[in-house]
Parts: C-alpha cells; structure tokens; sequence
C-alpha cells in the first residue's frame, strides 16, 4: 500500500537547483520575526498587568498608575474628571505639570467629547486615531461600581511595541486598576467622612457631656478657639422634577449631591481652615475670622457673599439663602451661633427672599416679630396703623411713609430727617403732623411710636403694602 503511494511533486517549490526559492526564504525570516514581536509584545502586557497588579496591592495612587503607563508605552497618560479636569499626568521626559498641560490642550478635541460618551456607555476603551497631525488618544472609563467618575487618556501611545489592539487592553486594564483605587480612596473618604460629620453634628447641636468633650472634638476638626468664629448655614430648594416620581427624585438627589460637592471645593479654595459639613437639607461652614481685617479679607460675610453668587452661576434653578451667626470663640459657643444662623435661613426662606445673605443680627425686631405663625397676621396690623396713610400715598405720591421711616431712623428729629431726604425741616415737621391727622396716632407719644415703628418694620419686612 505505501508503495502504491505516489510521491508529491516539489517541483513548483523548488529551484533548479533543487533549493527553495529566494523569496520564501524572506518570507520564513519575516514570519519568525511577526512571532518574536507579537511575543515580545506578550511578554511585556503580561509584565504591565502584574506591574498594575501589583501597585492596585500596593497602596499606590493614581499618579503611580500614570507614571507606570507613561513609561511602559512612552505615551502621555492623564486621568481627568468628567468635566475635563486633569487629576494627575505623566508624560515621558517631562514634569508632572508639564504633562497636565500638555493634557489640557489635547482634551478640547472636538470628537472627544463624543468617545467619552461611548467609552461610558459601552464601559470598554476606545481609540480616537491619528487624523490631519492630531495624535491618537485612547479613552478608557474608570468605573467605580456602576458610575465613571473620571477616564484614563492615553495620548499618541507608541505602537512599535504593543500594536493599537494591546495599546487599548493595557489602558483598559491600568483604568480598572485605578478604579480599585478611586474606590478604596472613596471607602476610607466616606468612612472619614462619617466620622467627621458625627463630630461636627455633636459640636452644632451641642452635644457634648462636658466642657472636655466639647473642646475634644473641636481639636479633632481643627477648630482654633483662640480665633472668633461664625457659623454659617447655606440652605436651599430646588424646583419640583418635572419628570417620573422615582426619576425626578433620583435627578434632585443628584443635583443636591452636585451642590453640596461645589459648596464644599468653592469654601475649600476661599477658606481652607473652615469646617464644613453637608447635611440634610443645608451645608453648615464654621468659618474663623481673618488674622488681618481688610479689603481683601475673606470673613463670613464677604465668604457667604462669593460663595452665593457662585451658586448662582452653576446652579441659577436652585433658591439659595445664607445665614450667618453670632461670633464665637469657645466651642461650647458654635452651637449657639449654629442655632442663629439655622433662624436666620428659616427667615429669609419665610420672607421669600431667595438668594439673599443675613447675619443674624441684622434681623432686628423680626427674630421676634416672625415668631407669629401667620404671616396674614402680621400684614393685618400693618394695616389697621398704616392701611389709610400707604392708601394716602398711592393716590397722591406724598412720600409719607418714607418721611415717617427716616424719622423714625433719626430719633425724631426733623432737622437730620430733612437733610437725609434733601426738603426744609418745616417739610417734615408738616408731614409729621399730615401722617398723624391722616393715622390717628401722636408720634409723640411713647405707644402710638412704638406700634408704628413696628408696623414700618413689617412692611419692610414682607415687602407688601398693607
């Protein structure tokens, strides 16, 4: 039977020498060397991955990562935020800062955008290619659970080594590297954080056994008490979701989470030794005052104003309104000016006066005034003293309750009113005796004073005529 075989013919393959053509020599020589590359390429993601393993058991940071990636593909590597903030870069032969620029510049790709989007969505790593002298990017998305909160860039990665398909799994693998450690970091954050906002909450409410325990925690939180403090309370409401019940809520949730985020980087940058805590339904600074007072001091107030109108730049839909207590130095003290600073929004909220800044001593007679349920109440007695002079005034434009106002404000005296609203003294001296024909009341009489000065500060107040 094997005799039976017959022979193949070698004849097209071979030479007339009887050796294989020149060619397939060049072709063998080209395959073995493929196979070295594709295994020397092998053999370097096997290493990346154990180096990546290794730092993920290592404690490391994400700037480890970068640096690890950067040198393994000489290629510019970044984690950078949703909103395009760099977090650390590494780049080969340069600073730190020098490849976070560098980062900068390239992450206004008008396509980036876009692969970010479908790196999120589809949770895999995606190649941006080389088009018109742009480098190639790599985007890959760093999950930490089911949310990307930042992505890892590789920017014009070398590929005489690792080839476009290993350049994208080692970016794909160093990104879920650093999303075990994003989430470790959020772990022990959180775990702090908890420990923090209980202290906090203790030092707010008062919460302390004795003088000890107080000055205990307020050590803990860095809390100066040879410095004055205030505390302010930043509240605010959003709009009703306009959506699903179950959606709307989880958008609001987001949106208060957002807020509370931007509060606290904003006091971060402006006051970096003040203690906030978000709570609930409000963000709560203990701010020091400044070592040195002057224009360019950042005390409580000035911080509660700067920090409003950022609000309103990143968040217009949402009421804000910022309250501010008394000043306090011993810590037993904070919750007393906690407590000022919680009735101060409760009464900028009640006066509808959204985005709008009040120490707690700027509310004068209305920390009594507003402790009336009904505010219907309060408009009605403005009305019974000053209902007929307000109608007075809307028919023939006399000016009276802005005259009874600034003479209230100077003690009775005609002759200051008078300079204060540029008219004679006789002016006001006859739109005195005019509001008490018109009211009924004796301005000079210690009661009838009393009522209407009350009732002026009602109206000025709600911001109502009665």
């Amino acid at each position: 039977m094997i005799a039976s075989m017959a022979l193949p013919d070698w004849s097209p393959v071979l030479s007339p020498t009887g050796s294989p053509p020149a060619h397939d020599d060049q072709n063998q020589t080209d395959g073995i060397s493929r196979l070295d590359r594709e295994n020397a390429a092998l053999r370097e993601l096997v290493t990346v991955y154990r180096h990546l393993s290794g730092l993920a058991l290592q404690d490391a940071d994400l700037a480890g990562v970068v640096q690890l990636i950067s040198d393994r593909m000489t290629a510019t590597v970044a984690v950078v935020t949703q909103l395009m903030d760099v977090l650390t870069a590494a780049a080969p032969g340069v600073t730190a800062d020098k490849a976070a620029a560098a980062v900068r510049e390239h992450v206004v790709h008008p396509r980036l955008g876009q692969v970010l989007r479908a790196s999120r969505l589809s949770q895999r790593a995606l190649r941006l290619p080389n088009v018109g002298g742009t480098p190639a990017i790599i985007v890959a998305p760093i999950l930490v659970g089911d949310e990307v909160p930042s992505y890892l860039i590789t920017i014009d990665p070398a590929d005489n080594l690792f080839g476009e398909d290993m350049s994208l799994l080692v970016t794909e693998h160093a990104a879920t590297i650093c999303g075990v450690i994003l989430g470790r970091e959020r772990v022990v954050a959180a775990a702090a954080r908890r420990v923090r906002d209980d202290l906090v909450e203790g030092l707010l409410l008062g919460r302390g056994r004795d003088q000890a325990d107080t000055s205990r925690w307020a050590a803990h939180l860095g809390y100066d008490p040879a410095r004055d403090h205030n505390v302010m309370a930043i509240a605010f409401d959003l709009p009703a979701p306009a959506g699903p019940t179950a959606t709307g809520q989880t958008d609001m949730a987001a949106q208060r989470q957002r807020i509370w985020e931007s509060i606290e980087h904003f006091v971060a940058t402006r006051a970096p030794d003040a203690i906030v805590s978000a709570r609930e339904s409000e963000v709560v600074i203990v701010t020091a005052a400044p070592d040195e007072p002057g224009p360019a001091a950042m005390d409580a107030r000035r911080l509660a104003h700067a920090c409003l109108a950022r609000l309103a730049e990143l968040f217009p839909s949402a009421k804000v309104v910022i309250g501010i207590g008394g000043t306090c130095r011993d810590p037993r003290e904070v919750a007393r000016s906690y407590a000022q600073a919680q009735r101060t929004t409760q009464t900028l909220r009640r006066l509808g006066r959204a985005g709008t800044v009040s120490a707690f001593g700027d509310l004068g007679i209305l920390r009594l005034l507003l402790q009336v349920p009904d505010l219907a109440e309060l408009r009605s007695f403005a009305a019974d003293v000053l209902g007929k002079l307000a109608v007075h005034e809307q028919e023939h434009k006399s000016e009276y309750l802005t005259t009874l106002a600034c003479y209230f404000r100077e003690n009775n005296s005609p002759q200051r009113a008078s300079r204060i609203l540029h008219v004679h003294p006789n002016t006001v001296a006859y739109r005195v005796k005019r509001i008490e024909e018109i009211t009924g009341l004796r301005l000079d009489n210690y009661t009838d004073r009393l009522i209407a000065q009350v009732a002026l500060e009602i109206l000025d107040a709600l911001g109502e005529e009665p």
